[in-house]
């Protein structure tokens, strides 16, 4: 990941903005109680972390990456908003993380994960990380590329090979494997909806 994201990570926010949609609406979602934690799996530039603090300043958010020149850059935008003793971040693997060890926490009340499942080899097991370190009473909350269904065929396959170029696969059974994640950890509900004509998905647990 340091090798992808050691130059784009100087332009990653100005130019994913055309293409990574909903991420907004994530956030809106989110509505962390005052006091509760929120992680963010593969929190890239922090573009989302800002944000989210900005709108629930009573929260306390966590970001989490694999990429260590990422995190450099996160870390410089968010002392740049003045957000450094509100978000915490970590290097580490999205598959396998105490989050006692790297955050002195013992689980968190929200996780997301913002079109980064895409690029995680293992996704299913960082579903199952995730779900193991949500509290009892958590949210999860998945964001990331759909099926592209109202796209002509042709358009979606030129698409989906130019998202490759970057490392990113869409799974098309994403709904489904989260769903039977869940429920090996007892969570429900798990609302699946499609978004912008099938070009994203947003994925609920709890």
């Amino acid at each position: 990941m340091n090798r992808i994201y050691r130059r784009q990570r100087y332009i990653y926010d100005a130019t994913r903005k055309y293409f990574l949609f909903g991420r907004d609406r994530l956030i809106a979602e989110l509505a962390p109680a005052a006091g509760q934690r929120v992680l963010e799996v593969g929190c890239g530039t922090g573009r989302n972390l800002i944000k989210a603090a900005k709108r629930y300043p009573e929260a306390h958010f966590y970001g989490l990456d694999i990429s260590t020149e990422m995190l450099e850059s996160a870390q410089s935008n968010i002392d740049r908003a003045g957000l450094g003793d509100r978000i915490t971040l970590r290097q580490g693997d999205a598959t396998n993380f105490d989050p006692q060890a790297l955050c002195g926490v013992p689980d968190f009340q929200r996780i997301f994960f913002s079109y980064s499942l895409s690029m995680i080899p293992p996704w299913q097991e960082a579903v199952d990380q995730a779900l193991r370190v949500l509290s009892p009473d958590g949210r999860l909350r998945v964001l990331d590329f759909g099926q592209l269904a109202a796209m002509p065929p042709l358009a979606r396959g030129v698409l989906f090979r130019w998202l490759g170029l970057f490392h990113v696969k869409a799974q098309p059974a994403l709904a489904d494997r989260i769903s039977e994640i869940a429920a090996r950890h007892d969570k429900a509900p798990v609302e699946h909806r499609s978004l912008y004509r099938d070009y994203c998905w947003m994925i609920s647990v709890g």
